[in-house]
């Protein structure tokens, strides 16, 4: 399974860094961030995936999105 989060729509409202911190954090720029992504030179992307093993909190940060910019594929 994996994890789609849309940085670029992301509006840095926190949620689902609340309900879900295993995967998600806030980072500098106000924006949510997948916890464990390896980034190039260091920069964000603007779309971020993350291959998971199990659902967990992953549902429940995206249905908490007011932007809905997080997707489980």
């Amino acid at each position: 399974m994996k994890v789609v989060h849309q940085r670029s729509q992301c509006i840095g409202c926190g949620a689902c860094a609340n309900v879900c911190p295993k995967l998600f954090r806030m980072d500098s720029d106000g924006r949510a961030s997948l916890v464990g992504i390896k980034r190039k030179n260091g920069a964000m992307a603007e779309k971020e995936v993350l291959v998971i093993k199990s659902v967990g909190c992953a549902q429940e940060a995206a249905d908490v999105c007011p932007v809905q910019c997080i997707k489980l594929i």
